[in-house]
Order: structure tokens, then sequence, then C-alpha cells
């Protein structure tokens, strides 16, 4: 583990040092002090007592709360510590929409930008399916190095923002923690992103929307591909 998170702010050099108490004690234990009293737990009394030692000791429920202290402050570092990204290391340039993707992750990752891609494709038993899918939604809660490596490939699902089977006629939509989906008749689909209230419009006739851009891809591996980046803003 890298020394910088170890070592970062709130570190405690004596939780760190000592697994427990007794440890703790033990160290101000002298080789005199054993050949006296012949009894290591009458030594780490006369420790705790202040009797012996090297100086003020630390009290045993002291010594716990500065233990439970560090592994706070420990966890938090770690939490902190910037996740590894899933397209990382992977070579995708020969594929737009990986590539797209890829340029993306971070941004979206952090909350500077929110990505929606709507993909246009036949499912593996051949039926034409679209939908919107959001991106940074999938990233959170799916392993999205399998795309990356090419080992899986990235298709519309019935739990995306939108879905639609166009020979079923099956249409699903779902909210994310970062967009609602509004069905609007006149306007048509519409996605609102939770953080800023801003409104995307999906309509290739229409302006996406504020702050809101629209991108086709040109791919040979899916029938059409649209990514819509929204940079989100906190409201004020």
């Amino acid at each position: 583990m890298d020394e910088e998170v170890i070592k970062g702010p709130g570190f405690d050099p004596i939780a760190d040092e000592f697994s427990n108490y007794e440890e703790y004690l033990d160290n101000q234990i002298t080789a005199t002090d054993m050949f006296y009293l012949e009894d290591v737990e009458l030594a780490r009394q006369l420790v705790e007592l202040g009797i012996r030692g090297n100086g003020e000791v630390i009290r045993r429920e002291d010594f716990a709360q500065r233990k439970e202290a560090a592994e706070q402050a420990r966890q938090a570092r770690l939490n902190k510590k910037p996740k590894k990204l899933a397209s990382q290391g992977k070579a995708v340039d020969d594929c737009p929409l990986l590539q797209a993707l890829k340029d993306r992750e971070e941004a979206v990752r952090n909350g500077k930008l929110t990505t929606i891609v709507f993909i246009r494709d036949r499912n593996s038993k051949a039926q034409e399916v679209s939908g919107y899918i959001d991106f940074g939604y999938r990233l959170k809660t799916e392993n999205m190095e399998p795309y990356f490596e090419r080992k899986k490939r990235l298709m519309p699902r019935p739990t995306d923002l939108s879905f639609y089977n166009w020979e079923t006629q099956m249409s699903t939509s779902n909210p994310t923690p970062n967009f609602q989906v509004i069905a609007d008749n006149e306007a048509g689909l519409l996605f609102k992103n939770k953080r800023d209230r801003k409104v995307i419009n999906v309509d290739p006739r229409a302006r996406p929307g504020d702050n809101s851009t629209r991108t086709e891809l040109g791919t040979q591996e899916y029938m059409q591909v649209v990514i819509y980046d929204h940079v989100t803003r906190r409201r004020t």
C-alpha cells in the first residue's frame, strides 16, 4: 500500500505501530523490569499504572479510541483514492463508441459530465432494439471493463433510461440517479438532469438543450449511435 495513503491526514503513529494495547505496554517494559519482576502481566500492570515505563502512559480506553479514529481516517483516505478507470490501458481507437466512452469516463466518474448513449442495433435474436443508456449509472452499477476488452457488447436493456424492441413493441423507461425520464406528447422523449434540472431533448431536429451537445458517431459496429453530453452545474 502506498505510504502516502497510510500516512496521510489523521495518521496516528502509536495507533499504527501497535495492533493492541498489550503491545503498546510491552514496548515500555525493559529487560531490567523483566529481570526483577519475572512476570510480564505484572510488568504490564505497573506500566499501565505509571509506576514503570518511559513517560506518560496512554490509558486503555484512550488507546482504543485512537485506534478507532485512526482506522476511520485510513478508510477515508482510501475512499478518496482515485478509482482505476475501466477503460485504462485498453486499446479501443478502432471502435468509435468505445473510444468515445473512454474519452468521457473520467469526467463522468468525477461528476463533471453526464452522458446518455443512444444505441440502435439488432440483439442476439436478430430483433431490432434501441435505447438510451445512462453511462454514469452503468459505470456505478456494472463492471465496464469487459466492454472495453471486447468481451461484452454494449447494448440497451429494459432497465436502462429508455428501451424499445421494434419487433415485440416492448417499451420501458426508468429514472436513474442522474436523470428523470419525461414522456412529452409534443416534444417527444426528454431527460431531466437531476443535478441542475436542465432538460436534454433527444429529438435530432431540436437543440439538445443548455450545456448539452449531440454527437452522432460513424460506426460499422452498430446501426446507429448518438451520444448526448451534458456539462453538469449545481443549482444556485
